[in-house]
């Protein structure tokens, strides 16, 4: 069985989240520091077991999980992830991450994640969705439109999303499309959604470029993982000149000096699965990802990934954290001696949760907007939040990091004091 010694994990994304609250603690104001321990424990942590009939008739178990770290400002938000690492330990950083992001952005919702481990690829979507209606039904106690609303991540999708919903619909004995999001459209889903996170990586870059005096026109981007987050940035940045010089996703690594063609990329990784192998780009080591020089780096994949070691030979400008913990916190300070921008995840890859949240608003009306109503709402929501955390920066004298951690757990405290403490 998994760890449960939360309050002292020693390893991972969990003990990377607890340093960044410490690092927080010391600029906030003493009527909040006191309920600062509030974010160093998951309001409700549950591991389910996730028996399943295979194909073939045999019984397989599968572990999983769904953890709610703050509930303080509205109903928990996060994604579930299939993937065969997951562990609890990933779950509840994940989960408050999500707290801290919902409140950069000033979003009324709590952090939660969940997720199963289980490599979905070696599954037929027939024992797919079993697992996922098994798991659904294994957590639909604390799951709900106002307690919990999950959402994709890695390894789950817009079809896996519609069978939570059918199912969590089947035990409520009527159809409840606010129960997640990220569902296909003509289920209640949102235009718009599968593009937002990579939309908000591009905002973000955007935004910052021209506060440091970076010009996107020319500018050398490399990107980490290629899934719908890495991708769309890409794309973007593309759409304003800028050189897509290097991509990386679990396949191998692809380099260009003069930019990838990523119209005939798509289309190879749609053909193949993968960007090794594309006549556009050299192969080179996964390693060497790390030594390419670039103007903007844009870790797009799993957490972890930016160590003291490669923090130290990174040739760029400006960090783009697409994927959810990527920088370790003592790379972080490596970077900032280094005079390196980092524009950290809770606010760079805050733009899936922020469409997620007007998927469920409008399922909450059953009224619907356009692409083009959501992609400026999502604008502006998300370059109002990058001003207020470049603003805080300045005015504190810290990291962007730092900043967007002020702010979110000043939102988040402030409402556990106002709340109280029951029983009092």
């Amino acid at each position: 069985m998994s760890n449960l010694s939360y309050a002292n994990a020693e390893y991972g994304p969990w003990k990377t989240f607890l340093e960044q609250v410490d690092r927080v603690a010391p600029y906030l104001s003493e009527d909040l520091s006191k309920y600062v321990d509030t974010l160093k424990r998951p309001k409700r942590a549950l591991i389910v077991d996730v028996p399943i009939i295979m194909d073939d008739g045999t019984i397989r178990h599968f572990e999983g999980y769904r953890v709610q770290h703050n509930l303080s400002r509205g109903p928990g938000k996060g994604g579930i992830r299939y993937h065969p690492d997951v562990e609890i330990n990933e779950v509840m950083a994940l989960s408050a991450w999500m707290t801290i992001k919902t409140a950069v952005v000033n979003l009324p919702f709590g952090g939660a994640k969940g997720g199963i481990r289980v490599d979905p690829r070696t599954l037929s979507p027939r024992e797919l969705e079993r697992l996922t209606r098994r798991y659904t039904s294994e957590i639909s106690h604390i799951i709900g439109p106002q307690k919990d609303i999950p959402a994709p991540d890695v390894g789950t999708n817009a079809n896996v999303m519609g069978w939570i919903m059918d199912t969590y619909s089947s035990g409520q004995g009527h159809t409840v499309t606010g129960v997640v999001t990220g569902k296909p459209v003509h289920l209640g889903g949102s235009l718009g959604r599968v593009k937002a996170t990579g939309r908000g990586v591009f905002i973000t870059g955007y935004e910052i470029a021209k506060k440091i005096g970076l010009s996107l026109d020319g500018a050398k981007v490399s990107v980490q993982g290629f899934g719908n987050v890495g991708s769309e940035a890409a794309n973007l940045f593309s759409e304003y000149k800028s050189k897509i010089v290097c991509i990386q996703d679990h396949t191998g690594t692809i380099f260009n000096a003069d930019g990838i063609d990523l119209e005939g990329l798509h289309a190879h990784v749609a053909a193949t699965q993968g960007v090794l192998g594309f006549a556009g780009a050299k192969q080179i080591d996964n390693e060497d990802f790390w030594d390419v020089e670039t103007d903007i780096i844009i870790p797009a994949a799993l957490e972890g990934q930016i160590t003291i070691e490669r923090a130290k030979r990174l040739k760029a400008k400006m960090i783009l954290e697409g994927a959810n913990g990527p920088t370790y916190p003592e790379a972080d300070d490596i970077l900032v001696g280094r005079d390196i921008v980092v524009v950290p995840d809770v606010i760079c890859n805050a733009g899936g949760v922020t469409v997620s949240y007007f998927e469920w608003v409008q399922d909450m009306s059953s009224f619907f907007w356009t692409e083009d109503e959501i992609n400026e709402r999502l604008d502006k929501l998300m370059i109002q939040a990058v001003a207020d955390v470049w603003n805080c920066a300045a005015d504190n004298k810290c990291t962007m990091r730092t900043a967007a951690y002020i702010l979110a757990c000043e939102r988040i405290l402030r409402a556990r004091k106002e709340r109280g403490i029951y029983p009092g």
